[in-house]
């Protein structure tokens, strides 16, 4: 076995070879990816970064090289030196690149060998998602990870063409900065330097963005690392990636025809589709009242009908308590189902585990209405109900009745859960459109004050204005919400296939307005000044109107590769738990690091 190449230098990679090489001499080097013996003859797939080539040994012209061949395992570490030749005919393999040709070994150098393996490398076996995270240097070698990672290293390349041509300028933003309330929690960073302060780990770089376009630089981007400490599922991650730009001098038009055209280009590019744009927009009102959420899945049917209107006069006493509370009705026809009792009470447990107290339903059959609620409606109620729902026999209509953000919670979860259940979307179409005019804030009922919908420095649309102010000099509290749930955000997301994939606005500015929303925020002078005085200052230094939009890579690249999971196009993520099994971070750190910190660890 050598410990170095030698002499030998790689002329190709393996997966390249063609037939436009028979006849050549090539060096290839890789790792041995199968072995078959037939009589006095070994085959050897070799496979490198860009595919296999299967290699011949034959133990009568090359004894030598037969012999070593004969001792190779799984995995191990070689370089060949051979000619290429067309495979004998009715032996071609056309699934592979190289499956017209084959390197006749004359040489055969062991560079490493390698211990039997947690799981083989074919991607037909099953591994845990643990196991494959511990040893992710193997789970990389298989080719679906492989493909994922060029894939997404050909994202970025398009990605950083297509500004650069469009006149951005790529800077990069810290990473140790101030601690702000952004929504999540910080990462935080012990400075040794200053006992008992911390840096923080940005949760998007939002604020340096800003001071650049007040600096001048009116087109930024970067493709940039941000950080939440937030409880994780399949999309998230405590540590992702954003494609980040921000512009001056613009309106919401311009930052979203920047972010079609990128989203466009990636498409055509990669996966050869040509998305029509400009992209469909649709109002956060218009998504909520018929999906339930501000991100809909729009491949299938199942929208929320409202029927608080037919029922306000009602003595079915479930609805009529909620319509009297300020709460409505609304229901999804499940069309041509048929759904057992069985399957009813599944889908009731479903929704009691979403905070229902559970599922009021109606099955139409012929002639009949089949239900434990229908003997509370009278007959108009219950004609009008089938008017407006369009109800056939074979349809089961499901109803919810709440406050009206607990309805959208639990009817667009469940119609989400039904159309995947029942295999009801549409996985080969790709639906992407604009969400706009979302509220610029909402009521927290539990804090008992207002939050930002997007961030704390989103701009109103101009012609709200007024209202804020307004609802800033009202001292009744009714009034003041009246007022706020009418003020409509300079915010727009980009939704694909029912995820969130990007999403900005055009920013504050104007130091009077930024007032007046804080205010409004209960973010008082001094803390203002505490948490975003860098910014704040910089306002006040000839800041132009300005706007930009951060795209979730990670997540893109996933639904692009039809993938479940971000864990699958990052190179080495954590799992749901926040760990990391390859190097079993977090970890434990010796007390004389947290001395020097300044820090103690308390149990």
């Amino acid at each position: 076995m050598l410990t170095d190449l030698g002499n030998f230098k790689r002329t190709k990679y393996c997966g390249e070879v063609s037939l436009s090489d028979v006849g050549k001499t090539l060096n290839l080097a890789g790792w041995v990816h199968r072995k078959r013996h037939h009589g006095g003859v070994i085959f050897i797939d070799l496979r490198d970064r860009e595919g296999i080539i299967q290699i011949v040994v034959e133990e009568k012209n090359n004894p030598e090289a037969y012999e070593i061949a004969d001792k190779l395992k799984s995995e191990y570490v070689i370089g060949v030196v051979g000619r290429v030749r067309k495979r004998p005919e009715g032996t071609e393999n056309p699934k592979l690149k190289t499956g017209y040709v084959e390197l006749v070994a004359d040489k055969i150098l062991v560079f490493n060998v390698s211990e039997p393996l947690p799981f083989p490398v074919e991607e037909e076996t099953p591994v845990s998602e643990e196991t494959k995270l511990k040893y992710r240097f193997i789970d990389l070698r298989r080719e679906n990870m492989k493909n994922n990672l060029i894939f997404r290293h050909r994202v970025y390349q398009i990605t950083r063409n297509f500004f650069t041509e469009e006149g951005f300028i790529e800077i990069e933003t810290p990473f140790l900065t101030k601690s702000t309330p952004e929504g999540a929690r910080d990462f935080l960073v012990p400075s040794r330097l200053h006992p008992g302060k911390f840096y923080a780990l940005p949760q998007s770089p939002q604020l340096f963005k800003q001071i650049l376009m007040v600096a001048g630089f009116d087109k930024y981007f970067q493709i940039v690392k941000c950080f939440r400490d937030e409880d994780l599922r399949a999309d998230r991650q405590p540590e992702f990636t954003q494609i980040d730009f921000e512009i001056s001098f613009v309106r919401e038009e311009d930052v979203m025809d920047i972010a079609e055209k990128l989203i466009a280009k990636l498409f055509k590019e990669l996966l050869g589709i040509e998305l029509k744009t400009p992209f469909e927009r649709i109002s956060y009102k218009e998504a909520m009242e018929k999906y339930g959420t501000d991100k809909p899945d729009r491949r299938f049917g199942l929208e929320l009908i409202e029927l608080t209107d037919i029922f306000e006069n009602t003595e079915f006493k479930v609805f009529k308590a909620v319509i009297k509370n300020g709460g409505v009705v609304k229901a999804i026809n499940f069309k041509n189902s048929n759904l057992s009792r069985k399957e009813i009470d599944e889908l009731t447990k479903y929704v009691q585990s979403l905070g229902a107290k559970g599922l009021a339903w109606i099955k139409v059959e012929e002639g009949k209405l089949t239900s434990p609620i229908v003997k509370f409606f009278s007959e108009e109620e219950t004609q009008k109900l089938l008017e407006r729902t369009q109800a056939q026999p074979g349809d089961v209509i499901l109803f919810s009745a709440d406050k009206r953000e607990t309805v959208y919670k639990i009817l667009g979860n469940l119609r989400l859960h039904i159309g995947k259940k029942y295999g009801l979307i549409d996985e080969n179409k790709w639906d992407i459109f604009w969400v706009v005019d979302f509220p610029l804030m909402e009521w927290d009922e539990e804090e008992e004050r207002f939050v930002a919908l997007h961030h704390p420095f989103t701009m109103p649309k101009e012609e709200d204005i007024p209202r804020l102010k307004e609802a800033l000099e009202t001292d009744d509290l009714d009034r003041k919400k009246e007022l706020v749930h009418l003020v409509r955000a300079r915010a727009y997301d980009m939704v694909l296939n029912g995820e969130e994939i990007g999403g900005g606005s055009i920013r504050i500015h104007r130091k009077d307005v930024q007032d007046i929303v804080f205010k409004l925020l209960g973010i008082e002078e001094k803390e203002a000044e505490e948490k975003f005085g860098f910014l704040l200052e910089a306002l006040k230094y000839g800041a132009p109107p300005h706007g930009g939009l951060a795209f979730g890579l990670d997540r893109i690249v996933a639904i692009m590769l039809g993938l479940d999971s971000i864990r699958d196009v990052i190179a080495f993520p954590k799992t749901q738990r926040g760990i990391c099994p390859l190097t079993n971070a977090p970890d434990y750190v010796e007390t004389k690091q947290l001395k020097e910190l300044h820090i103690k660890v308390v149990e």
